[in-house]
């Protein structure tokens, strides 16, 4: 108690100067304050676990070494909590099980410390099951201390444990001390590596082989997005951070590999950041060879369901103040019938882009005069439709001038076979039935670059290549691309996409 009412009483480098100081002690005692190993024989949990049973002030003769990170100490070192990565035990050491070089060595232990204890397992009168240390090992010496909330002095002084971090930026910058300090950012982590595990369970069963792409490529292309530009000295070649995974994954369909591909990766947007958008984000797209957009709506909403039973033990959701349901099967929405539902104007009559950007702008929807026809569309629904998409649904059918890599509907000519899932009001997928003909993919590539020399920075440029391996022949196919990290934030209940990954990209301090 009296260490932490000191340390909050001084400045974060006074407790580093001090700390320095007890590092000079310990070298005086012989002792290495970052030794090599630890010869750890059990996690918190696994006690927890295996002596829940154990009545409170019964000990056993059963000998354990658990280390972990120092958390609080009371009554000057003789109860310390000890969290590891599985949860919290106490440890109970007293002069008459320990050295006296051992109580020094105690005394000089702070919070934020990792350290191991050996000792026998017994459970206080007061029920807290703990380890009754017969040694202990400094494991490393943290010299900087853990932040606190802003507290007043007398609460402070009240309090024999650390209680949290509550700079936003800090929390986002310095990930390694959130995660030291908040459960709830540890589980959502480990929440985001058992969606990304079930992912692949999920795609395996089916016969999905994962695959590996460039991330380095020549051209920008396989979506709508200004790119990170780079420069290979020994090549003496610019070359760009890749935007998607589409265009490799299709050659290896083309290539016949496999049937089933699909890949988790990086993707990187030179682009804003909000709290759905990061310029650095992970990606999963899949490509299934004989397949449709109709087949990748089914494998979409089984994949997500599939994942929240696996991961949440159900398929019924809470984010912030909604309820979502994830079972299948998914409302689906064409997105000019939604327009024509909501506001009575069907796109489909109007022709020209001047009139669809007149008729925009009569609902309030704002556009630029040199927008398309597809454009205009694309604006108006996400500005009257989307943010009510708050259960899950996949909108259809979108206009051809945005979708590039997608079949022309086969009902319609204007429109392609193609789909975003929107679940909360957000997309979290983008699919296809797949463009394969070489000659009109050229056509739409072209149409792309004329966009992009009239200054959209996001439009495609011309992928040689993929054009070239499009004229050996690629067979029907569905394809699907979905945000993992959008998929993470929705599972966790998570409001900002920096919530889910661990270290976002910020602004340079200072």
């Amino acid at each position: 108690m009296a260490q932490q009412t000191q340390e909050f009483n001084s400045s974060k480098e006074q407790i580093r100067q001090t700390r320095i100081q007890k590092l000079a002690d310990l070298a005086d005692k012989g002792v290495n304050p970052y030794p090599y190993k630890f010869n750890k024989t059990a996690s918190a949990k696994e006690l927890q676990e295996k002596y829940k049973s154990l009545e409170a002030g019964v000990e056993t003769d059963d000998v354990y070494s658990v280390a972990g990170r120092v958390m609080a100490i009371r009554n000057t070192g003789m109860f310390i909590d000890l969290m590891d990565d599985t949860g919290k035990i106490q440890i109970f050491s007293h002069k008459e099980n320990l050295s006296e070089e051992q109580i020094k060595i105690l005394k000089l232990i702070d919070i934020g410390d990792i350290a191991g204890f050996t000792g026998t397992i017994r459970r206080t009168p007061r029920g807290e099951l703990s380890i009754k240390s017969t040694s202990l090992e400094l494991l490393s010496k943290a010299l900087l201390p853990l932040p606190n909330k802003q507290i007043s002095k007398e609460k402070a002084e009240t309090l024999s444990h650390y209680h949290g971090l509550t700079d936003v930026e800090l929390k986002y910058r310095q990930r390694y001390v959130d995660l030291i300090v908040n459960e709830d950012s540890r589980d959502t982590f480990r929440k985001r590596s058992l969606i990304i595990q079930k992912v692949r369970e999920f795609l395996a069963k089916r016969g999905y082989l994962e695959v590996e792409t460039p991330i380095l490529q020549t051209t920008a292309s396989g979506a709508n997005a200004r790119p990170f530009n780079t420069h290979h000295n020994a090549l003496e070649m610019d070359l760009t951070l890749r935007i998607a995974l589409e265009l490799y994954l299709k050659r290896l369909i083309v290539g016949g590999v496999s049937e089933r591909v699909y890949e988790i990766g990086k993707c990187f947007r030179n682009e804003g950041i909000d709290t759905r958008h990061n310029p650095e984000f992970t990606m999963i797209e899949l490509y299934q060879a004989y397949a449709d957009y109709n087949d990748m709506m089914e494998l979409t909403e089984n994949m997500v369901a599939f994942v929240a039973q696996e991961v949440l033990g159900t398929t019924k959701i809470k984010y912030g103040e909604h309820e979502i349901d994830l079972t299948p099967p998914w409302d689906r929405k064409t997105m000019l019938g939604s327009i024509k539902e909501a506001t009575g104007v069907d796109f489909l009559e109007i022709f020209s882009a001047k009139q669809a950007i007149e008729t925009a702008r009569s609902l309030h929807v704002a556009v630029d005069d040199n927008m398309n026809w597809g454009q205009v569309v694309e604006a108006v629904f996400e500005e009257k439709i989307e943010p009510s998409l708050i259960q899950p649904c996949h909108i259809i059918d979108y206009p051809r001038e945005i979708s590039p890599l997608a079949k022309v509907h086969r009902d319609n000519e204007r429109l392609t076979e193609r789909f975003e899932t929107r679940v909360n009001g957000w997309e979290i997928a983008n699919a296809f039935s797949e463009l394969t003909d070489p000659i009109d993919q050229r056509m739409r590539f072209e149409a792309q670059a004329i966009a992009k020399a009239n200054g959209d920075e996001e439009a495609m440029e011309i992928d040689e290549d993929f054009i070239n391996a499009l004229e050996y022949g690629m067979p029907p196919t569905g394809g699907m691309g979905m945000g993992i990290d959008r998929l993470v934030m929705l599972l966790t209940n998570s409001p900002s996409i920096r919530d889910v990954i661990a270290f976002p990209t910020m602004r340079k301090n200072g």
